[in-house]
């Protein structure tokens, strides 16, 4: 018995009973359907987190102050970090690109009618647009020279620039923060939302000079956090482990002392979150997975059926020659082919599902929109198992067929 027979006799055999099957093939359906759909958005969580923390800059490594404990026993900041610690982890740590000071402030901008508090107002230095990976869309971003001498100039985020200047051009312009004048002569290109919807574009940056001298009227030479970016994502461990000896020698750490600093690598809460997105899209695709053995459960069930209803049918084609193999073969196509007509269906709806489930997220998020992520490496493992379901289900009916005695098949009533 040929391939093509066999495939040919297998497909009259199923369409006989239409309902029967479509119903045995739903389980497969809704298994690889399940399966696809659910990888697919995993993927889609996992692709959304690295676009957060790529967003966050190149390579990014941060330098918080440390805390201690006071007598009450409550634990406060130590200002310990200085611009000075930031030049210095630039130019002494052959592994780090770029650093730049922090200094947040809170502060009302004023142009002609209008007010907008931005969400974030900080100062920084001439290598932020480095560290952060956030390019310039209008005029530029300040100066070394502007940072030394405390200029009255800002950058803004686009979030500020519509709602001080709606469609005005704000170059050159200049707004009032604490009736300080500043002029404008740079505006971000577009961050967008983050992962919890806080605007990123929302920001007013001014030289972090400019924010002690001008807006605290502070002499204080310390900064509230450095931000550094790494030569390479290979480089950040080197990077890490370069800051923080620097900066115990700097600050005079002594061995067993603790230090009055803390340095994060985002690249390593990156991985973390990566870890916890690939396991939960591991056990969602485990539990969807569950549904492909149900699927498989109903096949054998039915194909046992359609042993006993076509035992005479068996007998007739063992009198006229038909061998042993050439029965297994034959149910073991049917099983096959139910299987896999249920995968290409199943392959199809999950593909539909993972694209109707990400819209569905974004429409109901506040947040940075998921990325449609469609897993067609996963679809097609999917669709592969479907086939192994059908030929480990459909094995035993099959052998149980090709087992039956001619002479018993052909009295079978």
């Amino acid at each position: 018995m040929i391939g093509s027979a066999t495939l040919r006799i297998a497909l009259r055999a199923l369409a006989k009973n239409k309902m029967r099957a479509a119903l045995t093939v739903l389980g497969v359906v809704i298994g690889i359907a399940a399966v696809t759909a659910m990888v697919s958005v995993g993927m889609s969580a996992s692709k959304l987190v690295q676009g957060e923390f790529e967003n966050l800059g190149t390579n990014v490594i941060v330098v918080i102050p440390g805390n201690e404990q006071s007598r009450g026993g409550v634990r406060r900041q130590i200002q310990s970090l200085t611009p000075d610690d930031a030049q210095a982890l630039a130019s002494e740590c052959p592994s780090v690109l770029a650093a730049t000071p922090f200094v947040f402030a809170a502060a009302p901008a004023v142009y002609g009618n209008c007010n907008w508090t931005a969400r974030e107002t900080f100062g920084v230095d001439e290598n932020f647009p480095t560290v952060r990976n956030w390019q310039i869309r209008l005029g530029d971003f300040f100066t070394e020279r502007d940072v030394n001498s405390a200029a009255k100039v800002c950058v803004l985020g686009q979030t500020v620039v519509k709602n001080l200047f709606q469609t005005a051009n704000p170059i050159g312009k200049t707004i009032r923060v604490k009736n300080i004048p500043f002029e404008v002569i740079g505006v971000f290109e577009s961050k967008g939302a983050n992962m919890v919807g806080d605007d990123q574009d929302d920001v007013l940056i001014m030289p972090y000079t400019t924010v002690r001298k001008r807006l605290q009227g502070s002499n204080f030479d310390t900064v509230n956090i450095i931000m550094a970016s790494a030569r390479s994502t290979e480089l950040m461990k080197s990077a890490e482990i370069e800051m923080q000896n620097l900066l115990l020698d700097r600050h005079k750490i002594g061995l067993g002392q603790a230090a009055d600093f803390e340095v994060a690598n985002t690249t390593e809460i990156a991985n973390v979150f990566s870890i916890i997105t690939g396991t939960l899209t591991l056990m969602l695709a485990a539990i969807a997975g569950i549904s492909l053995v149900v699927g498989g459960v109903g096949i054998m069930n039915i194909m046992l059926v359609s042993v006993t209803e076509r035992t005479r049918e068996i007998g007739i084609r063992m009198a006229v020659g038909a061998r042993g193999r050439d029965i297994l073969m034959q149910f073991l196509v049917e099983s096959m082919v139910l299987s896999l007509i249920g995968g290409l269906i199943g392959v199809a709806i999950g593909v539909g599902a993972s694209v109707g489930l990400t819209t569905l997220i974004n429409a109901v998020s506040s947040g940075r929109p998921w990325p449609i992520v469609i897993s067609f490496p996963a679809a097609l493992v999917a669709l592969v198992f479907s086939a192994g379901v059908g030929i480990i289900f459909g094995y035993y009916p099959a052998w149980r067929a090709s087992r039956l005695d001619p002479i018993d098949a052909l009295r079978y009533e």
